[in-house]
């Protein structure tokens, strides 16, 4: 990875725009954005319309997009969000088990899938790591 792609870099902080249905979610995954070096928050979306109106207006480099919200799903809204912003970084997540998630989680353009209850600072940097655009 580059040291311009770098989280903490000088100068660089990998944009985040969160989407979920939950207010809670929201606010935890903010929390956690804050506090991991190299990261802020850019925005925070409840739908997918929003989700998609958001990436226009704040250019995120990564999103957190849960995978079950009412009406279009995460994995749709994925879909329809790579195909407008490609370079764009998206990370399903999902409060249920991995193991029992539709199987388009793996082919709808998302480079992971993670349990909400494991978004930490540790797993952003990681993920990040792997598959941020210097990876």
């Amino acid at each position: 990875m580059s040291d311009a792609a770098r989280p903490g870099a000088p100068g660089h902080e990998v944009g985040v725009l969160t989407v979920d249905d939950q207010a809670s979610f929201r606010s935890a995954a903010r929390a956690v954005v804050g506090a991991t070096p190299g990261f802020r928050t850019l925005g925070e979306a409840a739908s997918a319309a929003e989700a998609l109106a958001a990436a226009e207006a704040v250019a995120p480099e990564l999103v957190l997009m849960d995978v079950r919200m009412p009406g279009t799903d995460g994995i749709d809204t994925t879909r329809r969000l790579l195909a407008r912003w490609p370079k764009t970084v998206v990370v399903l997540v999902s409060a249920g088990a991995l193991d029992r998630l539709p199987p388009a989680c793996t082919t709808c353009g998302a480079v992971a899938v993670l349990a909400k209850q494991d978004l930490r600072p540790r797993a952003l940097i990681e993920l990040w790591r792997r598959h941020g655009p210097a990876r």
